[in-house]
């Protein structure tokens, strides 16, 4: 009920290109978010086969859960097919994902919650990318690294450890172009993220937020996350919060409808 109402808010508060002011975000709506011929097939259907053998997985793991839990599970032993169901990247997001990495073309990309690789399989696809994924879970990460190996993925490092534990490390020794956020959807956890990862930026750097709307407490986090002093422009699509830390941009806050 809380994502309905907030969905609903959205629409009200969302407006198309023509009313952007911005020729950045312009530019970005218009050649990427609305764009309706993109050359992004090709991904999205890795992104479904893999998905397709995620759905047809009976098996069981063991997850451990460091973040705000699951509306959708009881236990910690869950079915690999279920996983994919309920925590895995939806493919609308998917298909918005795949759009926006078309469009900036990161290199190094850090990605926090590798959950089975869904995501993960989506981000490695740009050319001389290269992919941090960290995941809490040991077993799911182990998971995802040795499906994504099979498939030939050698361009993603795979670290299973808690993100407070290797963040800090990893930030000192890489600049990132992207950072996708996707795993412990708390509003503490998610802001002593952030705070860490603005170790890792430059001036074209991209943070992407999932589930901003799966909670009061996220979307609060979120309201935070906007008014950083070194956030000038952020964009709320509702399936995505991005923030954007380009110097020459006057601060701006978005909410912008997608066609994806």
């Amino acid at each position: 009920m809380y994502q309905l109402i907030s969905y609903l808010k959205f629409i009200l508060k969302s407006t198309d290109k023509y009313r952007i002011h911005s020729p950045f975000v312009f530019n970005f709506t218009t050649n990427c978010l609305e764009n309706k011929r993109d050359n992004t097939e090709r991904i999205y259907q890795i992104y479904r086969a893999y998905k397709k053998l995620l759905s047809a997985d009976r098996t069981f793991i063991n997850i451990t859960d460091f973040g705000a839990g699951s509306k959708h599970f009881t236990s910690n032993k869950r079915q690999i097919a279920s996983i994919a169901k309920y925590s895995g990247i939806s493919n609308t997001k998917a298909k918005l994902l795949i759009k926006i990495l078309e469009y900036f073309k990161p290199t190094n990309i850090l990605e926090l919650g590798t959950s089975l690789g869904l995501s993960t399989l989506i981000l490695s696809q740009q050319n001389q990318v290269k992919v941090i994924t960290i995941e809490g879970c040991r077993a799911t990460s182990n998971f995802a690294q040795k499906n994504l190996t099979a498939l030939g993925l050698n361009s993603v490092t795979f670290i299973a450890d808690e993100f407070s534990k290797v963040l800090p490390q990893i930030t000192k020794e890489h600049l990132f172009d992207l950072v996708y956020f996707d795993g412990n959807h708390q509003k503490k956890a998610t802001l002593n993220y952030f705070n860490t990862c603005l170790k890792s930026i430059h001036n074209e750097t991209l943070f992407i937020f999932d589930d901003i709307y799966l909670s009061k407490d996220m979307y609060d986090c979120w309201q935070i996350l906007i008014k950083n002093p070194q956030v000038t422009v952020s964009i709320d699509t509702f399936h995505f919060g991005m923030l954007f830390f380009r110097t020459e941009q006057v601060k701006q806050h978005f909410y912008i409808r997608t066609n994806s």
